[in-house]
């Protein structure tokens, strides 16, 4: 987390991270403890990433791009379908029958959301914003990680200024709730 640089590359290093941990988990031979930490990791990141495009990324999509509103309503829709799967990740023990059902289907919305904003949104916010801009939500992003909730809240408020105010004191319970049991730490 807190990679640097503006707010494409920022999220561009989230998107390989993630990668990076899904290459891990399907080389797993087995479940246990080892794929739970695996999966705590994945949707701490994912929740954190999500939190922030949510809070900074597709409010300047509305603002700068012709169609943002459309464009940021569509993403934020994946981010809800991606949450409900994490949601039952997080309840699914790892032997069940489901898991394995349930990681193909999260790594299939995750691949097609990641190549969906490398493809298209991220240019579009290139060609459209300065640098400046950019160099300053990438500064928000990083900011917003940092606050942000570590577990999958599907009925939490995904837009502005409701997820602005209620993300941090989320994310504070969530980090504490972490810190108690060792989640995310391994």
């Amino acid at each position: 987390m807190g990679h640097g640089g503006n707010v494409i590359e920022e999220l561009m290093a989230d998107h390989r991270e993630v990668e990076e941990f899904f290459a891990r988990i399907q080389a797993m031979a087995g479940g246990g403890q080892e794929l739970r930490d695996l999966i705590d990791e994945v949707t701490i990141e994912l929740v954190r990433h999500s939190v922030a495009e949510e809070q900074y990324l597709y409010p300047a999509v509305r603002e700068y791009l012709e169609g943002g509103d459309r464009l940021a309503d569509k993403e934020i829709e994946d981010h809800g379908r991606v949450e409900k799967i994490l949601k039952q990740l997080e309840k699914t023990k790892t032997d069940d029958a489901q898991m394995s059902p349930l990681l193909q289907q999260l790594m299939d919305e995750v691949a097609a959301h990641v190549q969906d904003e490398e493809n298209n949104l991220f240019p579009m916010m290139r060609r459209t914003c300065s640098s400046e801009t950019l160099d300053a939500l990438g500064d928000k992003v990083r900011r917003a990680k940092a606050m942000a909730p570590t577990r999958p809240h599907p009925a939490a408020p995904s837009t502005p200024p409701a997820n602005k105010l209620l993300a941090p004191g989320v994310g504070l319970v969530d980090r504490a709730r972490d810190f108690v049991t060792g989640r995310g730490k391994s």
